[in-house]
């Protein structure tokens, strides 16, 4: 299941949440439902914002070949549009 981060807007809180890509939370309420967690004194329905988030960082070093691998079509163009 993928994880999304919510912002909560009344306290700045960003909680980790896994569901359905179907399934979202716009409210305190619906997003503490979702991680089973409890609300605590803030009211469940103080808006959350699903943040945008995703993309790995890989190093070059974590890589078993981290060379480039050469261009196929010969030598790379200076504007990076190699073969094209």
């Amino acid at each position: 299941m993928p994880t999304y981060d919510y912002r909560c807007e009344a306290n700045g809180e960003v909680i980790e949440a896994k569901h359905r890509m179907n399934e979202s939370a716009a409210t305190w309420g619906e997003l503490c439902l979702l991680t089973g967690r409890s609300p605590g004194a803030l009211p469940i329905e103080s808006a959350v914002t699903r943040l945008a988030t995703g993309g790995q960082v890989v190093k070059s070093s974590a890589l078993t070949n981290p060379d480039t691998p050469p261009c196929a079509t010969g030598p790379c163009c200076g504007g990076g549009g190699c073969g094209l």
